[in-house]
């Protein structure tokens, strides 16, 4: 009897955990359970991982069904459960094997469908970066099919001195505008949501709404959504980077 109310809390807990940020201006954490692997409190299902190990330009990928369920992935240097707080952790540090289009390594969720800017989609979050060396990306949009582009649409940043940025990119071809849109200590938790809608983007952090237009020249490219921690800095050191930590994370399609 008590297995089967251990099993019922477990249980609880992570369906409030993927079900609890459907707010398209607010995201809160639920009821993290710290003996359980990420994929026990959050839905993984949708995902896949990238690491930063590996070999040259062709980093070590997790597959959703490696990563979903309370027996799911877990790795103690770079993706794992705080056993404090049971929030979902990434570290990616400085050096690290990389993507053949990036100098920056990465331990980042990538959703694995893809969805055209027509409808209505969102990413929901609550987080704290606990350390970063010079900025950290903490979600994005990405192009996927579509065209030859292997640009991002948005990149949401994070500096060690609590600013918080919203680059856009101005074409499928290149070239970034960012927008500061928030400051946040370090260490502190705050929320952001993602929601893009035909060829607008709304971004909500900590509560501030703010808008921007997607250039038409996108519009051909489907999108998936990134979220973890794509360090953006690079050196030698293995223990300089990023480490952030999601207590809820949900995505929405309609």
């Amino acid at each position: 009897m008590k297995k089967r109310k251990l099993l019922a809390i477990a249980m609880s807990a992570a369906v409030v955990g993927t079900l609890g940020v459907l707010g398209v201006t607010s995201a809160s954490a639920a009821t993290l359970d710290p003996s359980l692997p990420p994929g026990g409190n959050f839905n993984l299902a949708i995902w896949q991982l990238q690491l930063p190990t590996g070999s040259p330009g062709k980093p070590d990928t997790i597959q959703p069904a490696q990563l979903k369920g309370a027996n799911g992935y877990s790795n103690p240097a770079y993706f794992w459960t705080d056993k404090n707080d049971g929030s979902m952790t990434f570290w990616a540090p400085e050096k690290g094997v990389t993507t053949p289009n990036s100098n920056y390594a990465r331990t980042e969720l990538r959703e694995t469908a893809e969805w055209p800017l027509a409808g209505n989609h969102t990413m929901s979050a609550q987080l704290r970066i606990p350390s970063v060396t010079k900025n950290v990306c903490v979600g994005q949009v990405h192009l996927g099919s579509g065209g030859t582009s292997t640009k991002p649409l948005l990149e949401l940043y994070y500096r060690p001195n609590g600013d918080i940025y919203l680059g856009t990119e101005n074409s499928p071809a290149g070239g970034q505008t960012l927008h500061k849109v928030g400051n946040v200590a370090l260490g502190v938790k705050w929320t952001y949501v993602i929601n893009v809608t035909g060829n607008k983007i709304n971004l909500t952090v900590n509560g501030s709404k703010t808008s921007y237009s997607i250039p038409a020249s996108f519009n051909p490219y489907k999108e998936y959504f990134k979220a973890g921690s794509y360090n953006q800095s690079s050196s030698e050191s293995t223990t300089n980077g990023a480490k952030v930590k999601f207590y809820a994370l949900t995505v929405t399609h309609s």
